[in-house]
């Protein structure tokens, strides 16, 4: 189905012909028409699906539609996000959608100064995107005001309820009218996220385009089995000898990511990280880096797992598992994106064979293993054999051992030292 389809308004219609955008995904064919027409949605659909268009869309129409004056400190449209980048993102793109329309979009997050956020809403803001801490420390100061708030979207529901979100958004929702239209995506659905859906919305109606808790089809996903102490080395074999070039690779610490940095300037390979402890300009900086490719590997944490949107992207290394199988989505959500080819590929040592089965289950499909020549790992059952086997070697020599000294004992007879002792 076509966008023009749609009788979108003239000016948001050639921003997509600007773009570049003729045909509908998925969760944009069945978004956008019920959440055009007020209905508050739950939408699951996995990262690179289209969602920041199924839901900036209709807002912008109904906004268009029923047009307002820019009124200082009190915003249309509340976008809620979990994380910096992502926030920076949203806003990047539906300024793009808002190119041709007369309408202020910010984003708000932490580690830059408050004051300068606080003269973009005394200027007038329409569509405020916003990290939950950031947009809470506005309102306790006053800047801001969301009593006027007409469109709410929660975007990576899920990873904001993990990242103990909940109290804030909680908070904030509670300054917006009740008469709000509430649209939630997310690219994993648990009971907690469908919990949270019904504390927060209306009748809603439930929308699903993939299978629950899927990753994109256009992705291909490999496991390398490799002892922790290797994967260096073996990343840096596989790098050279596929010739992989802007590769986003993701440690579960920052001390991980640091130590995988060191190896890489050592073998030669152009590297930057990102992560926690690194600054809001120095992030920035390794992320244009990776994007105009100037460097070759982006190594990164959970931090960038969302909101990091690089055209093309082929492939994205787990170089440690992430803690919970559902992060496994979100971070392979940076490959495959709209429709094309992506690579996911995971180094798994013995300790994180158990991750791998959660995750596993949680996608429906069991990942095709490689063994890569010079880095094989013993199965575990093959490990579970091998000790086994020393156990019952062990107890038959400690049984003949104890039969032994019965013996003895019973006929009276005495170890040789026993005897050397008596003469």
């Amino acid at each position: 189905m076509k966008f023009s389809a749609l009788d979108l308004a003239p000016e948001i219609q050639q921003a997509l012909d600007a773009c570049g955008y003729s045909q509908m995904t998925p969760v944009q064919e069945q978004a956008i028409v019920p959440a055009r027409r007020g209905k508050d949605l739950l939408a699951n659909a996995q990262t690179g699906t289209g969602k920041t268009a199924a839901f900036s869309l209709p807002i912008l129409q109904q906004m268009t539609d029923s047009p307002k004056p820019t009124e200082s400190g009190y915003p249309r449209t509340l976008i809620l996000t979990p994380t910096r980048e992502l926030a920076e993102q949203l806003a990047e793109t539906i300024k793009r959608y808002a190119q041709f329309l007369p309408l202020t979009v910010t984003a708000f997050y932490g580690g830059v100064n408050m004051e300068g956020q606080a003269k973009k809403l005394r200027a007038g803001v329409d569509i405020l995107i916003s990290t939950p801490g950031r947009l809470l420390e506005h309102v306790v100061q006053c800047n801001v005001s969301l009593k006027k708030v007409e469109f709410v979207v929660l975007d990576e529901a899920d990873r904001m309820l993990d990242m103990g979100f909940v109290a804030d958004v909680n908070t904030l929702l509670q300054q917006t009218s009740t008469k709000r239209q509430t649209l939630m995506f997310s690219a994993t659905v648990t009971p907690t996220v469908n919990e949270f859906a019904k504390q927060l919305m209306t009748k809603h109606q439930v929308i699903r385009v993939a299978k629950v808790n899927a990753t994109a089809d256009t992705v291909d996903h490999v496991v390398y089995p490799v002892e922790e102490k290797r994967k260096a080395d073996l990343f840096s074999e596989l790098i050279n000898k596929h010739q992989w070039f802007q590769v986003l690779v993701f440690t579960s610490t920052k001390a991980q990511a640091d130590e995988l940095m060191t190896d890489l300037k050592i073998d030669g390979i152009p590297a930057v990280v990102c992560h926690g402890d690194k600054t809001q300009g120095s992030r920035r900086r390794a992320i244009a880096d990776f994007k105009e490719g100037k460097v070759q590997v982006l190594v990164a944490t959970e931090v960038a797992a969302r909101g990091l949107d690089i055209q093309g992207l082929e492939l994205v290394v787990n170089y440690n598992l992430p803690y919970l199988a559902e992060d496994y989505v979100h971070r392979i959500g940076r490959t495959g994106r709209a429709g094309a080819k992506g690579k996911a590929i995971s180094f798994v040592s013995r300790a994180e064979e158990q991750a791998l089965e959660s995750i596993e289950h949680l996608i429906g499909a069991r990942i095709k293993r490689i063994n890569q020549p010079g880095y094989e790992v013993g199965s575990r059952d093959n490990l579970r054999k091998q000790i086994n086997k020393k156990v019952r070697k062990f107890k038959t020599k400690s049984n003949k051992a104890t039969k032994t000294k019965i013996l003895r004992s019973k006929s009276g007879t005495s170890k040789p030292s026993d005897r050397k002792k008596k003469k």
